[in-house]
């Protein structure tokens, strides 16, 4: 039988909701070109990958058969081609272009002078009716037409799939209004490689703050087979963090002190060659939610950044591709926002 569970609640003063991996957001833009985020954070250090990722371009599919052009070519949801490596820039031209001969189509590929915010791709995917867009390769779907005057809950359905499996979210939805659904709209998919999904407001998505502080201070833990023994050298109490049991360290130092313990500790770590986890946690939008999360019966958390408020929960099933459906009215109103793990995993 399936439970449903209430997980919190959102805001939406935008009225563009974002569907995405919390993990990701360390590299969301913003406002700003994504040329400016720093590849490391993507996991790159290769020097030559890293300035094919810097340099390069979005297109724009142009034309009289624009629309049924970049639908058809089915390289990237939407008229936008986003984040093309400059070496393969004109063999995307090239392949754009025999599509185009092959199906009659009147279309073209233009180079934008700039690389498009990921803040603009949502609300400009929101505006044409929602749908997806990619950030660094990972799918992403935004929605307009959010109500923004009301908390928003958000819901999620359990089913045991039985020995093996077990209990798990069949999906999550925003709901909307309390009217009955009539019809389905596919969005898109939200790309999971954080075992996590976001929901959050496009502009207070721009105040996010990944890994930095909020309060200037961080925290330091650490785990493992030789927990005991660090904390009996470093005098180092149990952390009490809620779910996090046996888990040692120091809450809410100033970062610079915080740095330095966790600095100590790895050193006699690698010294020593013991077991253990270290982790500098500096009290960023993201250590609150997950916070949060680790210590929710349901495995859910949602901060609060201006007037918006944002939810991440767990997907249950981990990482992967997860379709994100519109469930609409007999008017073509927006009832609920819904994300399926079941559809995915079938």
């Amino acid at each position: 039988m399936e439970e449903i569970f209430r997980l919190g609640e959102i805001s939406c003063p935008s009225g563009t909701l974002v569907v995405v991996d919390g993990g990701h957001l360390g590299t969301w833009s913003g406002a700003r070109s994504p040329a400016e985020i720093d590849p490391a954070l993507l996991g790159i250090d290769d020097p030559a990958m890293a300035a094919e990722v810097r340099n390069s371009v979005d297109f724009a599919v142009v034309g009289p058969d624009a629309s049924a052009a970049a639908r058809t070519f089915d390289r990237q949801p939407g008229a936008v081609l986003h984040d093309i490596p400059p070496s393969r820039a004109g063999k995307l031209e090239s392949m754009f272009d025999e599509h185009c001969r092959t199906t009659r189509l009147d279309a073209r590929l233009a180079a934008l002078p700039s690389r498009e915010p990921h803040a603009q791709r949502a609300r400009r995917t929101a505006a044409q009716g929602g749908g997806g867009f990619l950030m660094f390769g990972v799918p992403v779907v935004a929605v307009g037409g959010v109500p923004t005057d009301r908390h928003l809950p958000v819901l999620a359905s359990r089913v045991d799939h039985g020995e093996g499996v077990g209990p798990r979210w069949s999906e999550i939805s925003v709901r909307m209004s309390e009217a009955t659904p009539q019809s389905s709209v596919r969005l898109g998919e939200v790309g999971v490689d954080w075992a996590r999904v976001l929901f959050g407001d496009t502009d207070a998505l721009n105040a996010w703050q990944h890994d930095e502080p909020i309060d200037g201070l961080a925290d330091v833990a650490f785990w493992g087979a030789a927990a005991e023994e660090a904390a009996t050298k470093f005098s180092t109490p149990e952390l009490g963090e809620p779910g996090e049991a046996g888990v040692r360290g120091w809450a809410g130092l100033p970062v610079a002190q915080a740095w330095e313990k966790a600095r100590a500790v790895q050193s006699w770590k690698e010294e020593t060659g013991r077991r253990m986890m270290v982790d500098f946690c500096p009290h960023s939008h993201h250590w609150q939610i997950m916070r949060q999360v680790r210590a929710s019966e349901v495995e859910a958390g949602t901060v609060d950044i201006g007037d918006a408020r944002l939810l991440c929960a767990m997907t249950s099933w981990g990482d992967g591709y997860f379709p994100v459906f519109a469930d609409l009215d007999a008017s073509g109103a927006m009832v609920a926002l819904r994300v399926s793990f079941t559809d995915a995993n079938e």
